[in-house]
């Protein structure tokens, strides 16, 4: 760990949102579900939410070039649970969905606690998904095709999201308690050494500001 790769890695930490995340509703092309997590790792997000098709889910490695060690991903057996774990924190659920009274995705306010559900390629958020969210959100097309691909849609819905942050002084500073922004850091700085910690239930070491460690 050299002290430049350790203050990029806490610039980046400072800079990611806590009440910012995407629900993967369905989600089953691995290449979609990589380049949604890349696009998270670029906006921002802390972490990202899935609930796995009934085929499962497994990253396609080119794709996500890595992102799952910078964004969280929790898994969850039903849309109902997800949405009730995010509800539990806080979030309002917004559905990437053109029904009649969705909004137009430029129109709605990103900076309070948001969860941007999208759903699989064809099918879209599932029934249950759109009974559980708060409110829909529409993308405005102008040819002929019905929807974008779920990865473009979630990196327009995102940025969108971004911007309106960036204006209100979102990424400023860190939003993470002191205590949790310690743990990650530590997490991405020393993954391995973390985990054998954590099997071992220790505490984590002290870093200094150039990520040695200075107390075990």
């Amino acid at each position: 760990m050299t002290p430049e790769r350790f203050r990029r890695l806490r610039a980046v930490l400072e800079r990611r949102q806590p009440d910012l995340t995407v629900l993967m509703d369905g989600v089953h092309k691995s290449h979609n579900f990589s380049a949604i997590l890349r696009s998270c790792d670029a906006a921002g997000v802390l972490e990202a939410h899935v609930v796995p098709s009934a085929d499962g889910l497994e990253l396609h490695h080119g794709t996500s070039a890595g992102t799952r060690k910078w964004v969280r991903v929790r898994r969850h057996e039903t849309v109902t649970a997800a949405a009730l774990h995010l509800r539990g924190a806080g979030f309002r659920i917004l559905a990437a969905h053109p029904s009649k009274g969705a909004a137009d995705y430029r129109e709605v306010d990103y900076t309070t606690p948001t969860a941007l559900m999208l759903g699989a390629e064809l099918e879209g958020v599932s029934v249950a998904g759109l009974a559980l969210a708060d409110a829909d959100v529409r993308i405005p097309l102008e040819g002929m095709v019905h929807s974008l691909n779920v990865s473009v849609a979630a990196a327009l819905l995102l940025f969108e999201a971004r911007r309106q942050r960036e204006a209100a002084g979102l990424y400023g500073a860190t939003r993470l308690p002191p205590e949790e922004f310690e743990r990650r850091l530590f997490e991405w700085a020393y993954p391995s050494l973390a985990a054998k910690r954590r099997r071992a239930g220790r505490a984590y070491p002290v870093l200094d500001e150039d990520g040695e460690i200075t107390r075990r």
